[in-house]
């Protein structure tokens, strides 16, 4: 089930929030959330509800073992529940959604057919077991305190809002919220504006790009040529913020409904002048749990140089394999890898001497390069979308429009998308009155009827990182 969908908005959704605030107590308002979280989850799959919660037990074991091996002062114990905790999530992660691909690759190196029944890939399983490896890890070094309670561990995990596409949510974000959180009128409305503003992201922007891409790359290249090649590198690149960031928005204004308050996942990251920026701004739930728990842990930056860039490699391959198993990701993950080092190794003094506007070109220019890349997992497809982007070959306008007119939505869509992805919304302050407030509920209650009916006449479109 998506957030953009009619079930969610207009049967699971209201059942939630009914079933939710007519409860007086703590305990059986998590239930609700427990009980609803599930049914989300496993709206379209059924079956793999039972792997995320013998993933969450896993946890809940290894960390009770972890905590009384902490009072009785077995470090050693301690140290070996944590290791096996983290292999079987690890491990888990491994056979549903990498083991395909690790077979598919030995028979091609081997030259002989192994005989491996196909793996479905059960979705959100990368954003639920990074999450649960933040609470062991976590709890291993003191961080958090065990949760004895499987039930309060169950809901950490499975909560709908974010279970699906992140952000990713570390335990110590939300320990105590889980059991003393305090909902009110003010949060409730201001979650609602955030998960109105995403919907708005994903069903008008999106949704509306997301036809541009998938018409020049599933065109002739005789046709498209170099100028459609960077068109649709361009939609893309909007398609997947708007996409990803509307549900985060979704997900984050959901939360806090219902009490939590997620930390933020994106910070306008078009607008950034460097590679370095960008991902500063770009899944910052991801880049943050990467460096804290892989990362800093091979010795950062605090390493030779040559220690450095092998840290650097090894963490980005990693960051790009957790995205799927295809080696667009892996190749993805070294590209940003090498711009970083590069960045800042060489070319950080250089940018910081131009201007402004050229510093956030280059740095567009590059996401938007590496972004096809992490669009297109078929090798072929990508070696021809990048050859036409950077050999030149003549574009016949007039026959890619005839084979498919979606690609005018690019006359409105793409100069759309170019102004939203900029932080209008600080740069226009508003006075902070009741007429303001007025104005800016009616304008999300417009925008709000507007996303119904685009969703009543368009087709089933789910979110990018649902495959992750």
């Amino acid at each position: 089930m998506v957030f953009s969908s009619m079930p969610f908005l207009y049967l699971l959704f209201p059942l939630i929030f009914i079933a939710y605030f007519i409860l007086p107590f703590r305990p059986w308002r998590n239930g609700v959330l427990l009980v609803f979280s599930l049914v989300f989850y496993s709206w379209g799959e059924p079956k793999l509800v039972v792997l995320m919660l013998a993933a969450a037990l896993a946890a809940y074991l290894g960390g009770l073992v972890m905590d009384r091996a902490a009072r009785s002062g077995r470090a050693g114990l301690k140290k070996a529940a944590c290791a096996v905790t983290v292999i079987l999530l690890v491990g888990n992660l491994f056979v549903f959604k990498y083991l395909n691909f690790a077979v598919e690759n030995l028979e091609f190196l081997l030259g002989t057919e192994l005989s491996v029944p196909e793996i479905t890939l059960p979705i959100g399983i990368s954003f639920y077991t990074f999450q649960i490896l933040s609470y062991v890890i976590d709890l291993y070094r003191g961080k958090v305190g065990v949760q004895r309670s499987f039930f309060r561990l169950a809901l950490y995990v499975s909560f709908f809002p974010q279970l699906i596409a992140g952000p990713i949510v570390r335990y110590e974000t939300v320990e105590h919220e889980i059991t003393d959180r305090k909902e009110n009128l003010e949060d409730a409305a201001a979650g609602a504006r955030r998960f109105i503003v995403g919907l708005g992201k994903k069903v008008l922007l999106a949704n509306a790009l997301a036809p541009i891409a998938e018409a020049v790359y599933g065109g002739s290249p005789q046709v498209c040529g170099t100028a459609l090649y960077w068109l649709a590198a361009v939609a893309y690149t909007l398609q997947l913020y708007f996409d990803f960031s509307g549900y985060s928005d979704m997900a984050i204004g959901l939360g806090r409904i219902f009490g939590f308050h997620f930390l933020e996942n994106f910070n306008y990251p078009y607008i950034a002048r460097s590679v370095t920026e960008y991902w500063q701004r770009w899944h910052i739930s991801l880049s943050s749990w990467f460096k804290d728990y892989v990362y800093i842990p091979l010795g950062g930056s605090r390493v030779s140089r040559g220690r450095w860039i092998l840290n650097m490699l090894l963490v980005w391959s990693l960051t790009g394999l957790w995205h799927g198993a295809s080696w667009n990701y892996l190749l993805w993950g070294l590209c940003s890898a090498v711009l970083l080092i590069l960045e800042k190794l060489f070319l950080r003094r250089r940018l910081e001497k131009l201007p402004g506007v050229i510093r956030w070109l280059y740095a567009f220019f590059m996401i938007t390069v590496t972004v096809c890349i992490f669009n297109l997992s078929d090798l072929h497809q990508l070696g021809i979308a990048l050859s036409s982007m950077f050999l030149y070959r003549p574009t016949d306008w007039l026959g890619a429009v005839a084979a498919n007119s979606e690609l005018l939505r690019a006359v409105y869509c793409l100069p759309l998308g170019m102004v939203c992805m900029l932080p209008v919304a600080k740069w226009v302050k508003l006075p902070d009155n009741g007429l303001s407030r007025a104005v800016t509920d009616l304008a999300c209650l417009a925008l709000a009827g507007v996303c119904v009916c685009a969703i009543i006449s368009s087709a089933y479109d789910p979110f990018i990182y649902f495959r992750f």
